[in-house]
């Protein structure tokens, strides 16, 4: 039993893939045995070498090529080239998000601990020791590394909701203005939008299907004492939509196979199924709306607005404060090499690596297990 269209319940759980959590403006290179080498940029007090620029480019290339199955080499090639161009600016961004977050003073660390572990329980995998060699199996990284990376995306997305995010504003005008030109956006057949829970049985035992069998039951009885579904979903759903909290999207009757669609069909919001045996596991659905067909009210399609305009506005706001962050910032680049976002007053220059990047590779790595100091930003702004 399954549905038409291929949700979290029919992932087989490639542990590379959902490794490659960080985006390729984030990806950062192994500390491990590095070399001094060219440095190609240098932001405030960070260094960015030629090795994370390769890096970059690696990510990006495998990145297209997972996220376009169907394309040509062609394809895949010239979406390359496109997209490319820019991966030196967006290391320079991210150096910057980063430093922000420093002199901010916000902690990560529950979160990082806390994403580690999701993915851990994702992969079905018993203990942290496994997944830190599981890690450097996939990535061929230092599993601190690897944390490292978790840690500064993290970083980066607290200080785009603190400084960006709450600066973007939509009204209920602005909501009124989009739904009056885009009515026909909102005409549509029945459907309801659906979250799940999804555990995975693939490679197990009878024994231990029936013990994942209990804790689909045990989960499913404490969304039904209370406990926040989304929350539970990104802790113990094995599917590939954990990440965002089980959130499948919408659904009309004909993409679900019939018995799915007359249990969720004849649910309420906020309503849960009972534990669904899939072919690949165990399933708990959630309706999280329902729409009924004809076009929608605007009160039923203000939050989807909202968040449609919302994603309008903030990448200008981003490449607003980044700019701003950039004003404020000593950025060095290499000639030969292009950082498309570059300001006005962007000093481009030859940086010769220096012995205290050398000796600062060394002491960050001592430092991987701690929380980061704050830096001294009058200091670091020194050039």
């Amino acid at each position: 039993m399954k549905m038409n269209r291929k949700p979290g319940w029919m992932w087989t759980g490639c542990l590379a893939g959902l490794l490659a959590i960080s985006a390729v403006a984030q990806q950062q290179p192994s500390t491990g045995a590095r070399v001094v080498e060219e440095i190609v940029a240098r932001v405030n007090n960070r260094i960015i070498t030629l090795s994370d620029l390769q890096q970059a480019r690696e990510a990006l290339r495998q990145e297209i090529t997972r996220s376009c199955p169907g394309c040509t080499p062609q394809q895949i090639e010239e979406r390359f080239q496109q997209e490319e161009k820019n991966l030196l600016r967006d290391l320079i961004d991210n150096a910057l998000l980063i430093q922000r977050g420093e002199d901010l003073g916000i902690n990560v660390e529950p979160q990082v601990i806390n994403q580690l572990d999701s993915i851990r329980q994702r992969n079905n995998i018993a203990t942290m020791e496994e997944f830190e060699r599981a890690v450097t199996q996939a990535t061929g990284m230092a599993f601190e590394d690897y944390k490292e990376q978790i840690r500064n995306q993290i970083l980066t997305q607290m200080v785009i909701r603190q400084e960006v995010v709450r600066e973007v504003q939509v009204t209920r005008e602005d909501v009124e203005k989009y739904y009056q030109e885009h009515k026909s956006d909102f005409i549509r057949p029945e459907q309801v939008l659906l979250s799940e829970i999804f555990l995975s049985t693939e490679g197990k035992s009878a024994e231990e299907v029936a013990e994942v069998e209990k804790k689909a039951n045990e989960l499913l009885e404490q969304v039904r004492q209370g406990a926040d579904f989304a929350e539970l979903a990104k802790r113990h759903s094995n599917g590939a939509t954990a990440q965002r909290g089980g959130e499948l999207g919408s659904f009309e009757r004909s993409q679900l196979s019939k018995e799915i669609a007359d249990r969720v069909f004849n649910l309420r919001r906020g309503q849960v199924t009972d534990v669904i045996r899939t072919q690949g596991g165990f399933l708990i659905l959630r309706v999280d709306d329902r729409f009924e067909a004809g076009l929608q009210p605007v009160d039923k399609v203000e939050g989807e607005i909202t968040n449609i305009l919302y994603n309008q506005r903030i990448p200008d706001a981003l490449r607003r404060y980044v700019e701003r962050l950039r004003s404020e910032s000593y950025i060095y680049v290499k000639p030969g090499y292009s950082d498309t976002a570059a300001v006005a007053n962007t000093i481009i220059e030859e940086v010769q690596p220096k012995k205290e990047d050398e000796e600062s590779d060394k002491k960050d790595k001592k430092k991987k297990n701690e929380e980061r100091p704050r830096d001294d930003s009058a200091k670091r702004n020194r050039p």
